[in-house]
């Protein structure tokens, strides 16, 4: 799969960095989930005034070396008030198969699915896709989101419904963005652990954070949807972006695998019509204003991104509701990154 040169350097060099850097952060204490208000910086100031000009903006929260540097929220939204990540929930699920995978639930990522779905299997060639190409979007599957969303998810077998999709690539090439494949890791998590993905996020994510994940949608089947309608309060994905950014661990304590990390923030998939845009496992990869980040993306405008670089992490949440003005809002959170907000912390704030 053709990869752009500056994102084939990046995974060379971005574990390098983000090893050397966690390493020097050993000593930073994390408080997940702390509510306390902190006074905007002023180098922010001008940031925050044009986003509350946002009709869909609700929550802007930046952290620098894990110091709170922002902290808003907009048109009746409020700290305490989970937003729903829409599709930055595959970043979190991402993040659960990681658990599972330190913890030998899930034996390899070349592990293939028809050790877990052997009875909706139709085809011997879609037993050999691997948890890997789930969390790559490389299932070679039709996808079951954009316009088969409503399809699948109306659907009274929500796995079935993604197994007997037709195979339209070869398992492990192409990448094809799909909602469904990241439901079957939801569906592995809770084959594999023998608890539902709520219970195993409680009890080896949000516990050990001291965060909150909130019981989210499940299908006809009792699986918690994989990839979409999760929910977490600003705060807690910032919290998550943190412990990205230290290498898995929240002070001294490691949630997931500093190997799991870099692994995620790699380039392992790439679309030809965005190739500056990669993707890794459930986390995007791209550079902003020449810095490598890489983040997790939901419909709308739902955002933690992290800077390894700048020890940047920034968390923007925004109305989920379709309506007016959808892409010019995520355009103009892409551009809040890319003009403003990495700009402002590469100077120095």
């Amino acid at each position: 799969m053709r990869l752009v040169n500056s994102f084939a350097r990046y995974v060379v060099v971005a574990s390098v960095l983000l090893c050397v850097l966690c390493v020097a952060s050993v000593n930073w204490i994390g408080v997940a989930g702390a509510t306390t208000a902190i006074e905007t910086a002023p180098a922010f100031e001008p940031v925050v005034k044009r986003v509350a000009e946002l009709p869909r903006m609700r929550s802007l929260l930046v952290s620098v070396d894990g110091r709170l540097r922002v902290e808003q929220y907009f048109h009746g939204a409020a700290g305490h008030r989970a937003a729903n990540l829409k599709s930055a929930s595959k970043s979190i699920i991402s993040l659960l198969v990681g658990i599972a995978l330190d913890r030998g639930d899930i034996e390899s990522l070349d592990t293939p699915i028809r050790e877990f779905f052997p009875e909706y299997l139709d085809d011997p060639e879609k037993g050999r896709i691997t948890v890997e190409d789930l969390l790559t979007m490389r299932a070679g599957l039709e996808t079951t989101s954009n316009r088969n969303y409503g399809r699948w998810v109306q659907s009274r077998n929500w796995v079935q419904h993604v197994l007997t999709r037709p195979l339209v690539a070869t398992p492990g090439t192409e990448m094809i963005y799909s909602t469904g494949s990241t439901h079957l890791l939801s569906a592995i998590i809770t084959k594999a652990s023998g608890m539902d993905t709520h219970r195993f996020a409680q009890r080896y994510l949000a516990e050990p954070m001291g965060i909150s994940v909130p019981r989210w949608t499940v299908d006809p089947q009792g699986v918690f949807f994989g990839g979409n309608e999760m929910s977490l309060t600003p705060r807690d994905m910032l919290a998550i972006g943190e412990m990205y950014l230290n290498c898995g661990r929240v002070g001294t304590r490691q949630i997931v695998s500093e190997e799991w990390v870099h692994s995620s923030i790699r380039t392992h998939a790439t679309r030809d019509w965005r190739p500056e845009r990669t993707y890794g496992y459930g986390w995007w990869v791209r550079e902003v204003d020449g810095h490598d980040a890489f983040y997790a993306w939901g419909y709308g405008g739902q955002f933690i991104y992290v800077v390894p670089g700048l020890r940047l992490v920034a968390v923007m949440t925004s109305s989920p509701d379709p309506g007016e003005g959808l892409r010019a809002h995520r355009q103009s959170l892409y551009d809040l990154m890319e003009e403003e907000i990495v700009p402002a912390v590469a100077a120095g704030v």
